[in-house]
């Protein structure tokens, strides 16, 4: 697993949290319990500090870095979509960051908030809580309803459960040359089937 010391500076990573094996830690990064950093993301902590509170969720392909002498937060229950880029930002509790977004230096995501996709947030804006943040540049257009806040974290959410199955379950493996008759679903497919037809 890539995690690099820098200057004598161990990154920190809590026993809950599912750590993937490509994801690339260096320096001073701090992650809490029952994250879920998946493949590719790249938390670089040699210029400032990176920490991440619990429950959050940092995608695919992520970058997190900062410039000389600032900090990269991601508070409680954030998830940070597909290909995103935090710089130098602090991303709000709850808060969520669509894919391929770019957060630049000293701008900060209001609790709860969504950040859509494509997005891009200039240094220094302050975007507040609780609202639908679109465009390039970035602005808050939409103050968010109760409904389209609370099914995304409610501290049992998707994403900490994944970091839970993935922690128990995921391991590496040689592929198969052809699937098995009856291929089984993963437990989230046969979650997502179940409720389906529970709607029908």
């Amino acid at each position: 697993m890539p995690v690099y010391a820098f200057e004598g500076i161990v990154p920190v990573v809590h026993p809950t949290t599912y750590l993937h094996p490509t994801a690339v830690l260096i320096g001073d990064v701090t992650i809490g319990p029952r994250c879920y950093i998946g493949p590719g993301a790249s938390l670089r902590g040699d210029f400032g500090r990176i920490t991440i509170e619990g429950d959050s969720s940092i995608q695919d392909n992520c970058t997190l870095h900062t410039g000389a002498g600032s900090d990269c937060i991601v508070r409680r229950g954030a998830t940070v979509g597909h290909g995103v880029i935090l710089h130098g930002c602090i991303v709000g509790v709850n808060a969520l960051i669509g894919m391929n977004s770019v957060i630049l230096d000293g701008a900060e995501i209001g609790e709860d908030s969504l950040v859509a996709a494509l997005s891009l947030v200039k240094n220094d804006a302050i975007m507040p809580e609780r609202h639908l943040v679109v465009g390039n540049p970035a602005r808050a257009v939409k103050e968010l309803a109760e409904s389209q806040i609370g099914w995304r974290n409610n501290g049992d959410g998707e994403y900490q459960r994944l970091a839970d199955r993935s922690l128990a379950d995921l391991v590496e493996c040689e592929p198969m040359a052809e699937a098995e008759p009856g291929r089984k679903r993963n437990a989230g497919q046969a979650r997502a089937v179940r409720l389906s037809a529970n709607r029908n």
